[in-house]
């Protein structure tokens, strides 16, 4: 208890202590996110938030595990990380091509499979399936390491989201790891936990730094990781804390970020591109158009996960397929809910914009109607 205690606080400070020294520097060396139309953010805003993260976790749980543990895939969660945090960093600073990227992540991946011992080898029931041949579990767990890395990269897209879905995420699997005596999972959520803390003091809105990829790659991996573990203790009924429906509970704790992913991702290859290509089809560019500020926006999603978690255990006795389905069906209509409530043929303001950037899109509001009703006559 008291070495996930320390390592929590310790990757809270050094994470809190680096980041204004990383903003000064990042301010120095002009290494900012430009603003584009596609983009949220009207100002220059670093984007090395995540050296902070990678710095405070990755120091907090080598120094948090235990001499004693057993757990030898440890170095090899070490070196999955690093791996994370050089294709980042590169990304942030010179940006990376879309498969130089790709071929990081899948590196890391790798190596967290193959040395990490990280495999889902049972589906609990889902659509009647229980034990994964070795070759079709290999591809399984490979394809959703890769997707929950890509739905934190990609769900960071305003002032605190991420950061505070990795929050929740992690907390939620460190406390389970703690009941379940696996300390150093409980460790390695909770240093994750710790460093997003103390970097939410400066991303949630109005937010003086980005994590960039550094960051959002780096807690998709951590959750990676985290999720499979999870599924495989909970799943056992011979667990401490045995959970009926654990891919399904599993799947709810990172449920906006994976669903919003695995959504995107379909409608873009539907319709012939890159699931990679920019766009704004995320559910939050969705809350933008509503008016909503960043900070409404964050609350929302992660109170919208957490009912979502309260749901599929509360329905964990009806079986992993019922659960993923109500859990997809779920998600779908709320989707719907909020793409048909956005205001049709009107221009959102954004409520985060300084009151002359508000002013601007305002006045081209007024004048697009204008236009309108002269051209209608």
């Amino acid at each position: 208890m008291l070495n996930i205690i320390l390592s929590g606080a310790l990757a809270f400070v050094i994470t809190f202590f680096a980041i204004p020294i990383i903003i000064q520097v990042a301010r120095q060396k002009k290494l900012f996110d430009e603003p584009d139309e596609r983009k949220v953010h009207k100002v220059v805003i670093p984007t090395l938030g995540g050296l902070g993260i990678f710095a405070g976790f990755i120091l907090a749980m080598l120094l948090g595990v235990p001499k004693t543990t057993t757990n030898s895939e440890l170095q090899y969660f070490a070196a999955a990380a690093i791996v994370i945090f050089f294709v980042g960093i590169k990304d942030d600073i010179l940006i990376l091509s879309a498969s130089k990227k790709f071929l990081g992540q899948l590196i890391a991946a790798c190596i967290i499979i193959k040395f990490g011992g990280i495999h889902l080898t049972n589906m609990h029931g889902f659509l009647g399936f229980h034990t994964i041949p070795r070759i079709a579990s290999g591809i399984l767990t490979l394809f959703t390491v890769l997707v929950i890395i890509n739905s934190f990269n990609l769900i960071d897209g305003i002032d605190g989201l991420a950061g505070s879905l990795g929050l929740l995420t992690t907390l939620i699997f460190g406390t389970y790891f703690f009941y379940t005596g696996d300390i150093m999972y409980s460790i390695m959520a909770f240093s994750m936990a710790g460093s997003l803390t103390g970097f939410l003091f400066y991303n949630f809105s109005p937010a003086k730094i980005f994590m960039g990829d550094t960051g959002s790659l780096l807690i998709g991996l951590v959750n990676s990781i985290l999720v499979i573990k999870f599924i495989n203790i909970a799943g056992n009924p011979t667990s401490t804390v045995f959970l009926p429906s654990a891919p399904a509970i599993g799947f709810a704790i990172l449920m906006v970020p994976l669903f919003d992913t695995l959504r995107v991702f379909s409608l873009r290859l539907l319709d012939k591109r890159s699931p990679f290509s920019a766009d704004r089809t995320h559910v939050h560019h969705f809350l933008l158009d509503l008016g909503l500020t960043h900070r409404t926006i964050t609350i929302s999603c992660v109170a919208t996960n957490l009912a979502f978690v309260a749901m599929a255990f509360l329905l964990r006795n009806m079986g992993t397929t019922v659960v993923i389905i109500a859990l997809l069906a779920a998600a779908f209509l709320s989707t719907l809910i909020i793409y048909y409530s956005r205001p049709k043929n009107k221009t959102a303001i954004d409520r985060n914009l300084p009151a002359p950037a508000a002013a601007v899109v305002k006045s081209a509001k007024i004048l697009t109607l204008v236009t309108e009703r002269a051209e209608s006559k």
